[in-house]
């Protein structure tokens, strides 16, 4: 798993995140990249206007490069991997670093955990999950529950 963008000191964990994801989810994310980054409240709010016609900041946004559905495993998109680094690019995170301090305050733990808690969240919406039906955000928030608790988060 490679992770490209500037996200600092979380990587370590964020990479601990994905590798108990891979554990959980029984996947191979051995040769998939994602990248990464940081932006300002400005930037992404005019991202997700521009994208989901919302007009205002969020936490998180997220942009595959696959249109996978959860239950679909890595293997079948192999063939799409980059020719040169034989990399699999699953997409792109965006966290608004602000927005995460904000939340962070309010949900009473720490700067470290919204932001890794940001990146995994990210990380299953580039692999096809989703929170828009009721059933499908039970699914996701048990998933990402079980994986923050094993990784000590």
């Amino acid at each position: 798993m490679k992770i490209e963008g500037k996200i600092g000191f979380y990587k370590r964990t964020i990479l601990k995140l994905i590798k108990e994801c891979e554990k959980v989810l029984k996947e191979d994310f051995e040769d998939v990249y994602v990248s990464i980054n940081f932006v300002s409240d400005e930037e992404i709010q005019r991202l997700n206007k521009e994208f989901r016609n919302i007009d205002k900041v969020t936490d998180v946004l997220s942009f595959p490069n696959l249109n996978k559905s959860p239950n679909e495993k890595l293997k079948k998109y192999r063939k799409l991997s980059d020719f040169d680094t034989n990399l699999l690019f699953l997409g792109d995170i965006v966290i608004s670093k602000n927005v995460a301090k904000k939340q962070a305050r309010e949900y009473e733990h720490s700067l470290k955990r919204e932001v890794c808690f940001l990146a995994l969240h990210g990380f299953l919406h580039l692999l096809g999950f989703d929170h828009i039906k009721a059933e499908d955000e039970k699914i996701m928030l048990k998933l990402q529950n079980r994986i923050l608790s094993e990784v000590s988060l």
